[in-house]
């Protein structure tokens, strides 16, 4: 029997909603009943992570996203997904206040990559992800190289995420481009989709080599973490 799982939701709403059809697609199943049972609770009304971690505003996050672990608790969840990377920040904490284990998107998508023997890795995240350096200590910890965008990469990253996808309006690709290339030319061999946001990009762009989107590295782990047979086709994630 497979095991349920709890999902804190709406950080943005369309990557969760991403979130819940990757696990679905994900997932070598021929009958409904051989899906994992889902509790999710969307609140896009949680503040802003980067702007709290940056200083920009005073609400802390961590009261709304403890308000809905329980909640999940409650519902009877044995493991938790949090389809946003920058919450992240508060894994540890937010772990305190909850008793289903919540999957770690950081740990898990670094783990990935060292399986995979990659050995510098680009990044592309929002600002608090960036500053609070939640990717780049994982990846140190394993002797991987990270690479960050230049300030003026950052601000073409930044646009995407909140002026582009959070706003529902077209990508601006070049925009993509230019940040994936400097990547590149820094050293880069793989990039981070490392923002659930940028994972749009990987599901309506064909994307060149070398592209790992942590959102699909959460799903599949939450299929594997609840007992469901996980499609070969997932089995390698890197572009």
């Amino acid at each position: 029997m497979t095991k349920s799982l709890g999902v804190i939701g709406g950080l943005g709403p369309l990557a969760t909603a991403y979130f819940y059809e990757l696990v679905i697609r994900m997932t070598d199943a021929n009958l409904d009943q051989e899906h994992i049972d889902m509790y999710i609770i969307s609140k896009p009304s949680v503040p802003d992570r980067t702007d709290y971690l940056l200083g920009r505003s005073t609400d802390n996050p961590l009261t709304y996203l403890i308000e809905v672990g329980k909640a999940l608790d409650a519902m009877g969840a044995d493991y938790i997904a949090m389809p946003c990377i920058t919450a992240h920040y508060f894994h540890k904490e937010l772990s305190g206040y909850i008793n289903a284990p919540i999957i770690n998107i950081i740990c898990e998508t670094v783990k990935y990559l060292r399986s995979r023997d990659v050995k510098r890795v680009g990044i592309m995240a929002t600002e608090g992800t960036i500053e609070s350096g939640l990717f780049q200590n994982e990846l140190i910890k394993y002797d991987i190289e990270p690479i960050v965008p230049s300030t003026y990469g950052q601000s073409l990253v930044t646009d995407i995420i909140y002026k582009n996808v959070k706003a529902g309006t077209p990508v601006n690709m070049d925009s993509f481009y230019t940040v994936t290339d400097e990547l590149g030319k820094n050293g880069a061999d793989t990039i981070i989709l490392g923002c659930t946001e940028l994972s749009m990009i990987k599901r309506d762009e064909h994307l060149r080599s070398g592209f790992l989107d942590a959102l699909e590295v959460l799903a599949m782990c939450s299929v594997t973490a609840c007992g469901a047979k996980l499609k070969k086709e997932y089995n390698n994630l890197i572009t």
